[in-house]
This record gives C-alpha cells, sequence and structure tokens, in this order.
C-alpha cells in the first residue's frame, strides 16, 4: 500500500468511529520543540472546551504523515484538516509570504509580535492561500534564525564565504544565503542531521531548538547570533473543513487558534533559554555574536528588488511603520 493510500486509510478509520455529535479534526505536524507542541496541544483543548466536545482534535506528530511540504499539499487536497508549517515553506503556495524570509525584517521579538498581533497585516496574508484550498489561522513564534556549522565558527559575513548551508525550500531565504557568500541547498528539516554529519552540509541556520530537538548539536558546535529572520510557523485549515462547520464553531476554532499563541508566547523565551543552556552544558556548544552590520549590508541589495514586487513592498511599509511603536 502506498504511503498516501496509507494515510488515507488511517483517516477514513479515525472518521469512522467518531461518534455522531462529536467531529475529530487531524491535525498533523512535524518535529517541533515543546512549546510549540504545548501550544498545538492547547489548541486542541481549548476547542473542544468551546464547542462543549463537538469538535475534537487527534493528533499526527513527528513526521508520521510526512514533511511540511507534504503536509501543506494534504491540507490542500482535502486529506488533512490542520497542520502547522514554517512560513518559509508557504512562499512556495503564497508569494507574499515571501516577505517573512527577508532578512532583517524585524527590529526585535516585540517588533515582531505587534506586527503579527494585528489583523490588518496579517488577516490578507492568512487569506491569500484560500484560493488552493487553505486558510491561516494563527501563528506560532519560532524565534530569531542564525547560523550554526561543524568545522569552524560564523565570526563575520566572511566566514560564510562557500560554506555550504541548509536552508528553508523558500526563494527569499536561498537569495539571501547566496547574497552573503555561501551555497544554499534546500532541503528538509529530517535530512540536516545526516547531511551535517557526512559532510554534505557545513552547516544550517535555525533557532535554539534545532540544536536540542533535532539533536545537531551533536554534529555542529559553533552556534552564531546573526540574527538574520524571524519567520513565524503558520498553523492552517483546510478551506473545506472551515466552510463546513457552524459559524459558532469557526470563531471557536479562531478563538482557540488565537489563545493558544498566547500561551505559547507564554512559555517561549525560557524554553529557549533551557534549549541554550543545554547546548552548551551537555553539548560543548559555543555561541558567538558576530557585527551583525556586516550581515546587513551584504543583503541591503534585496530591499532594493523588494520595490519591484508591490505587494511584498506594501506589507513590508507595514511592517517597518511598526518598528517605532
Amino acid at each position: 500500500m502506498s504511503k498516501r493510500l496509507s494515510i488515507l486509510a488511517v483517516l477514513g478509520l479515525i472518521a469512522s468511529v467518531s461518534v455522531a455529535e462529536a467531529r475529530q479534526l487531524q491535525f498533523a505536524y512535524a518535529s517541533n520543540a515543546t512549546p510549540t507542541k504545548e501550544a498545538m496541544a492547547k489548541l486542541g483543548e481549548l476547542l473542544a472546551e468551546k464547542t462543549n466536545g463537538e469538535l475534537t482534535v487527534t493528533y499526527f506528530p513527528d513526521s508520521q504523515l510526512g514533511g511540511e511540504r507534504e503536509l501543506v499539499e494534504m491540507v490542500q487536497g482535502g486529506l488533512l484538516d490542520i497542520t502547522k508549517v514554517s512560513g518559509g515553506l508557504l512562499e512556495s503556495f503564497s508569494p507574499i509570504y515571501g516577505i517573512f524570509s527577508m532578512p532583517y525584517l524585524f527590529n526585535s521579538q516585540q517588533h515582531f509580535y505587534s506586527v503579527m498581533d494585528d489583523p490588518a497585516i496579517m488577516g490578507p496574508i492568512y487569506e491569500s492561500t484560500a484560493g488552493t484550498n487553505m486558510l491561516g489561522l494563527t501563528y506560532y513564534d519560532s524565534g530569531a534564525r542564525n547560523f550554526y556549522t561543524a568545522k569552524k565558527p560564523v565570526k563575520s559575513a566572511a566566514d560564510l564565504k562557500g560554506l555550504k548551508i541548509r536552508v528553508l525550500q523558500s526563494p527569499t531565504s536561498i537569495k539571501m544565503v547566496q547574497m552573503l557568500g555561501a551555497a544554499p541547498i534546500a532541503m528538509s528539516q529530517d535530512e540536516v542531521y545526516t547531511s551535517i554529519q557526512q559532510g554534505v552540509l557545513d552547516g544550517a541556520e535555525n533557532n535554539e531548538f534545532a540544536l536540542t530537538v533535532a539533536r545537531h548539536a551533536e554534529v555542529a558546535k559553533y552556534y552564531s547570533y546573526d540574527m538574520h529572520t524571524r519567520i513565524p510557523d503558520i498553523v492552517l485549515i483546510s478551506k473545506r473543513t472551515f466552510d463546513s462547520l457552524s459559524p459558532d464553531q469557526q470563531k471557536a476554532v479562531r478563538e482557540a487558534a488565537r489563545e493558544s499563541t498566547e500561551y505559547q508566547k507564554s512559555l517561549w523565551n525560557a524554553a529557549v533559554e533551557a534549549a541554550r543552556k543545554e547546548s552548551k552544558e551537555k553539548f560543548g556548544v559555543e555561541f558567538f555574536n558576530p557585527d551583525v552590520s556586516e550581515f546587513q549590508a551584504a543583503v541591503a541589495p534585496m530591499y532594493d528588488e523588494l520595490k519591484a514586487d508591490p505587494a511584498k513592498n506594501t506589507v513590508f511599509q507595514q511592517i517597518r511603520a511598526k518598528a517605532d511603536q
């Protein structure tokens, strides 16, 4: 039996045993750090509470049903109700999401939150995938992305020259790494450990949880805080699923999603610090703070190119307008 047919069989079995009064929504996701896993679990709890058990959530964690691209395609095809994926990947499905892969877009975590919590900015972005049967519900913090390497630390932008670096499957992320002088290699997260171990990659870029949850600290001992991007994770629901719900149920879904985001935010910073501490003490990772201005200068031409894309440039202006608020 093919993987897709086996997935259909599993989902069909779940649907067949659901009681008439309740409806189970299938939520699948790839590997994630604890704060995000807890937030996704909280979404299910809140949804069951808000609908008095009319809607419940069944989870398929840790890439059981495939990687992030496969999960998005399943949502598009109506084979899956909900998933959570990187906003970087979504650029391949809706170009407007590429704005979040622009380097040094946000000044700080607070700036990031002020943008992501603004319905005027995010509402149209969440709706941008409606034509392909997907709606964005909310976001989760995925931290600042930084470079980490196996053989030598990145102490300056020049240290990236010629290195093979894993990036998200995002055209904008690929462009950024090219402009920094490295060789970007787009691949799924579950291939990165072995690729670094075997020398296919010299390093990657991600938040601190890649060191601990994915255990990349076993093969990459140098982590540099250049903080080039803050790319949100996005919770997606099948539009077909959402449209099949009653107005009260739709409201409950949106409320549960937003409240799960606030829950994740309350846990995030402490979890990051714990991951950093574990990386140092258990795995011997060294952390560096390079001069960020060198990286900013190298990627500055990307913003000149952005002016040629009116849709992205409009969102860029909205985001930057909130920087000093």
